[in-house]
């Protein structure tokens, strides 16, 4: 008897856990994320209904993501603080935007004079990234996955040519991130403007210049019907775009679906890049044709010597006055010295012989 009351027990015991996992298989889930950018955003808020539609073909309609865009929470920078506090589950923003929360956070966006996508990529998954990222988040009860780049942005829209530190002093420009920092420290005020506030800024000349993205989005924005000089980049070779979850949703989900939803962000992240790419190349060939005046701009040398001084100098300070910030300066810079290396003779070579040949 007692057997066959122990076997019972167990076959019971059994039949409760399978059916648990039956259940829990069949449960439909519902998240929602707060983007910081309006609705329909091309490029940004495509990569967010790219995930969501990922997500829920994967799981046949078990995980389900409703997006809100800017206009519908009222609070484009205010992305991490709802995700934070569980008022919306994920988000999708850029991880620099909170540099006055958490300062460790502008790290995993982009960083002057840095990686370009393919090495901060290669940086994220086989390097230290993904660690050292959640390292950051851990304690806010945010899990980051990267969530789309940009490539290498440009430089910014100037109303006036700059031809030396001098043109820079004083100068009110849009520029978010340590950039905005470097900038500040060569004599620019920085400031940074949600994207739907940035065109009148720079027609009302409440700001002298402005740095968005690249010709994809700045065309969609007008920069150049009011502003002449168009310059190169070298504060964000690799913008990457984040996807914020809340870390106790993230730990309700079943096993499987954390991987659909691990999958959806990555492919989504990755389609995003070589999206930005053909949308850049055929902005860019409108942008030469419309606007034949358009001067296309490299800071003078002593700009960019000052720059990267400036750059040096205050990573230094931030490896200096906080652990985690000095581990995460010293592995991109070891991934980046590593990976720059190989670049250097196969993409950088590459690209030297064609503009000889062409």
């Amino acid at each position: 008897m007692k057997i066959r009351s122990v076997l019972s027990a167990a076959v019971l015991a059994v039949s409760t856990v399978f059916a648990s996992t039956q259940a829990l298989a069949q449960e439909k889930f519902t998240l929602r994320l707060a983007e910081t950018w309006g609705p329909n955003f091309p490029i940004f808020g495509e990569a967010t209904k790219n995930m969501a539609e990922m997500a829920e073909k994967m799981s046949d309609g078990r995980l389900r993501i409703r997006i809100d865009s800017s206009n519908k929470h009222k609070a484009p920078f205010g992305v991490f603080d709802m995700v934070k506090a569980g008022q919306y589950d994920m988000g999708h923003s850029a991880s620099y935007y909170w540099k006055g929360k958490v300062p460790n956070t502008l790290f995993f966006t982009s960083m002057p004079f840095g990686m370009t996508a393919q090495e901060q990529y290669a940086w994220f998954y086989y390097g230290d990234g993904m660690e050292l990222m959640q390292e950051v988040y851990e304690p806010h009860n945010l899990m980051s996955f990267p969530g789309g780049n940009t490539g290498i942005q440009m430089g910014g829209w100037f109303r006036k040519e700059i031809n030396s530190i001098d043109d820079l002093q004083g100068l009110k420009m849009r520029i978010p991130g340590f950039a905005g920092e470097v900038f500040a420290e060569v004599g620019v005020s920085p400031t940074n403007i949600a994207p739907g506030e940035l065109y009148t800024a720079l027609e009302r000349n409440t700001i002298d210049a402005v740095e968005w993205v690249g010709p994809a989005l700045d065309l969609r924005l007008g920069f150049q019907q009011i502003a002449d000089y168009y310059y190169t980049g070298w504060h964000e070779p690799a913008t990457e775009l984040q996807f914020l979850v809340n870390k106790k949703t993230w730990e309700k989900l079943p096993a499987d679906l954390q991987e659909i939803l691990r999958i959806s962000m990555r492919t989504a992240a990755y389609d995003m890049l070589i999206q930005s790419q053909h949308e850049n190349a055929k902005a860019w060939a409108t942008i030469k044709e419309e606007h034949p005046e358009l001067q296309v701009k490299q800071f003078p040398e002593e700009v960019f010597e000052a720059m990267y001084k400036a750059n040096k100098k205050l990573l230094k300070e931030a490896a200096e006055g906080d652990e985690l910030a000095s581990r995460i300066v010293a592995s991109q810079e070891e991934y980046l010295e590593k990976s720059r290396a190989y670049t250097d003779i196969s993409e950088r070579a590459y690209l030297n012989t064609m503009a000889e040949v062409e």
